[in-house]
């Protein structure tokens, strides 16, 4: 089975980016096939990629819900939802060379979604076979893991800006990892948009936090101007230069996980 990373963090910590580009470390690496899923709804993990996002499983999963109410009526004529949900899947899997991109797209609406939730887990889980990592960019809360309809991860990396106030919002994600039965093998906190001043070290204040939240610290990522102008711009992150230092940094916390 694929090693499984999980990224989380409260949004606007940056873990779309760390996530995007410890992707591409994996692929320059020849440690594929990985596939890449865009977890969060209101992530654009294709962006940092550079990819154009295609039909996400949130769509599926809606147009088989309404058939379960329709009685089917909505389908193509003469197709099952088992059939329709894989000819589906199969048509939102991204292809972009060295690995491919799901994106999860919203989270599910009123109504009872047991059903499709179920193909949805039973088709993720037969693809996932192929892969040598599946790597995760989740909203906080986790969802689609703790849903069951992802594989159960292996690593979960907590991303947090660098604040205590962000050190505790990691610290009650790697809770509720517990709570939720999760049980990754390994759990590390990357703080990201490290000032100049704290590149090499962290201030005492946060190094106290990280330590009270009992959570270990695997890397840090400085804050960097680049990375906003490309955004700006509309280039993808992943074509940032080789000596930058935020993807300097990223490489780093890939060899220290052993990626």
């Amino acid at each position: 089975m694929a090693q499984t990373i999980a990224f989380a963090g409260k949004g606007g910590t940056g873990k779309t980016t760390i996530a995007g580009l410890l992707i591409d470390r994996l692929t320059h690496e020849g440690k594929g096939p990985i596939l890449a899923v865009d977890a969060d709804p209101n992530s654009n993990l294709n962006e940092v990629l550079g990819v154009e996002a295609g039909q996400t499983l949130g769509e599926i999963r809606e147009a088989i819900a309404h058939a379960e109410l329709d009685g089917a009526s909505t389908l193509p004529t003469g197709v099952s939802k088992q059939d329709y949900a894989e000819f589906s899947f199969g048509d939102a899997l991204l292809e972009a060379g060295s690995y491919d991109l799901l994106v999860m797209g919203r989270t599910q609406g009123q109504g009872c979604y047991c059903y499709v939730n179920g193909l949805l887990k039973t088709l993720i889980a037969k693809y996932a076979r192929d892969y040598e990592y599946i790597v995760v960019d989740n909203e906080a809360g986790l969802e689609h893991i703790s849903r069951g309809i992802l594989p159960k991860m292996d690593v979960l990396l907590l991303v947090s800006d660098c604040s205590r106030r962000g050190v505790q919002a990691a610290g009650r994600l790697g809770v509720m990892a517990d709570e939720l039965g999760l049980r990754p093998q390994t759990v590390g906190l990357i703080i990201n948009r490290a000032p100049g001043s704290l590149r090499e070290d962290l201030d005492p204040g946060i190094r106290e936090e990280i330590a009270l939240q009992k959570l270990g610290c695997i890397g840090v990522v400085p804050s960097d101007e680049t990375v906003y102008h490309y955004d700006a711009e509309g280039r993808p992150t992943v074509s940032l230069p080789s000596d930058n230092p935020v993807r300097r940094a990223v490489d780093a916390i890939g060899k220290k996980l052993g990626l």
